[in-house]
This record gives C-alpha cells, sequence and structure tokens, in this order.
C-alpha cells in the first residue's frame, strides 16, 4: 500500500524557517474527521493568543484531518478557510495521501476503506457500498472528483510534508533514526512508527508529530507526540511551543460522533 503512494506524495515539498525561538508556534495532532472537536481546539488557540499576545503566532497542523469521523469535508472546508487569516501551515498525513492516490487508482479504496476512507466518501455526498468492487470503485473516483469542491482538492494538493523552525521539526508520523532530516524518505515522514518511536537518538531538531496515537501526550527530549486518538477519545490536542517552553491545551473529553458504513 505505501508504494502506492509514492507518486502522489512526491509532488508536495517542504517547508523550513530558521529565525530563531522568538517565535510561537501551536501544533495540532490527528482530527480525523471531526469538525467540532476541530471548531473547540481552534477557539482555545484563538482565546489563548488574544491573551498571551504573542508576537508571532503560527498554527501548524499535523494531517489526518479525513477519515473515520463524520465531518471530512467540514474539517478541510475549516482549516482552508482558517489558513486564509492567520499564519498557518497544514501539513500532509498518511490518510490524505491515501484520498490523492484513490482518485488516479480506485484500486487504492481496497486498503484505504479499511481505516476510514469510506466515511470520508459518505462526507462527500457519496453512498459507496461496504465492499465497493473494481467498477463501483472507479464510479467512486469518478464522483468524488465531481463532489469535490475545487477548493478542497487544490488544499490537499497543496500540503507539504515537513515544516521546520527554530529547533522543532514537524512532521505527520516521524522520521527514521540515523538518516538527517533533509535526506528522509517521504514513506517514512508518513508512516514511520516503532523504528521512530523507539529510538532515542537525537534527530538534530526536536520532532513534533503525531499519526500514533497515545492517551496522554508524549513530551520526550527528542520529540513530541500530540496524537490522543481524537476520533476515539474527543480528546484533541495542541502543544503551544516558545522556545525550549512546552504548554498543552486540549479539548474536553466527550462522547464522539462515528461516521457510519
Amino acid at each position: 500500500m505505501r508504494s502506492l503512494l509514492r507518486r502522489i506524495v512526491g509532488q508536495t515539498g517542504d517547508l523550513e524557517h530558521d529565525e530563531g525561538d522568538e517565535i510561537c508556534i501551536y501544533a495540532v495532532g490527528d482530527i480525523h474527521g471531526h469538525a467540532d472537536l476541530l471548531h473547540e481546539i481552534c477557539a482555545r488557540i484563538d482565546a489563548d493568543i488574544r491573551k498571551f499576545r504573542p508576537a508571532r503566532p503560527i498554527q501548524v497542523f499535523l494531517g489526518d484531518y479525513i477519515d473515520r469521523g463524520p465531518d471530512s469535508r467540514e474539517v478541510i472546508a475549516m482549516l482552508d478557510q482558517r489558513r486564509r487569516t492567520r499564519s498557518m501551515v497544514c501539513l500532509l498525513g498518511n490518510h490524505e495521501a491515501c484520498l490523492l492516490e484513490f482518485l488516479v487508482n480506485p484500486d487504492m479504496l481496497t486498503q484505504w476503506r479499511q481505516f476510514g476512507g469510506l466515511q470520508t466518501l459518505m462526507s462527500y455526498g457519496l453512498t459507496p457500498s461496504p465492499n465497493p468492487d473494481a467498477a463501483e470503485r472507479r464510479a467512486l473516483a469518478q464522483q468524488l472528483v465531481r463532489q469535490m469542491p475545487p477548493a478542497h482538492l487544490a488544499f490537499l494538493r497543496s500540503l507539504p510534508i515537513t515544516y521546520s523552525f527554530g529547533r522543532y521539526f514537524f512532521v505527520h508520523a516521524g522520521v527514521r533514526p540515523g538518516v538527517a532530516l533533509k535526506q528522509q524518505r517521504k514513506e517514512d515522514l508518513l508512516w514511520i512508527r516503532d523504528d521512530f518511536l523507539m529510538s532515542e537518538d537525537d534527530f538534530g531538531k526536536v520532532v513534533v508529530h503525531g499519526h500514533t496515537p497515545v492517551h496522554e501526550a508524549e513530551l520526550l527530549r527528542n520529540r513530541i507526540n500530540v496524537d490522543t486518538g481524537a476520533y476515539a477519545t474527543g480528546r484533541l490536542t495542541c502543544v503551544k511551543l516558545e522556545g525550549p517552553r512546552r504548554t498543552l491545551l486540549m479539548t474536553a473529553n466527550r462522547a464522539v460522533r462515528h461516521g457510519s458504513t
């Protein structure tokens, strides 16, 4: 499955700014189709900015905006609109990469459906069967292109894979230990788990990521994980980074709404 993504993923780039640590960055974990949680965490970020008035706030969203939950279309619309009025970076997640691959390779749905792809199709008004055959997969890809607003597709195609600022390196999944940050493979940046999570290496910068759900955000020496499984727990987490200082903002635990299949 991962090899299928290389063509699409290769179209995105990286962003890098190394202007020092005076910046204030708010990094948000995996949203997975829950617009209510996104609305709440954005309200908390906005309130924090109003209260503390950081000189240069930047908001970084770490990918996986879609799938699993019922509101993938609304989440994309909200992020696309929000980044028009704020300093904001939205990174590519492996779930967005799967959607883009599906548009050119409909058979991707065989894998994508196993981790929430059908819920995303339904959010755009499509009615997929639980296990679409090859003909239905092709039809669904064509329908999705027609149903998806051009701005949503442009948003997805614009997502960079990494963002670097000062001491921090932002990416969806993580990095391959022993490989320089600028030489990382896109497949690892979007999919890696154990080799990265178990490593105590100094990666050159502190890696801020999501992708692997944890009960509580992990604030470690070499990495920060803010994926607290929002689609299952109702808790979406943001880490506020001001130089070496790390502060957590999060939504209140709540019952979550699940997309149906």
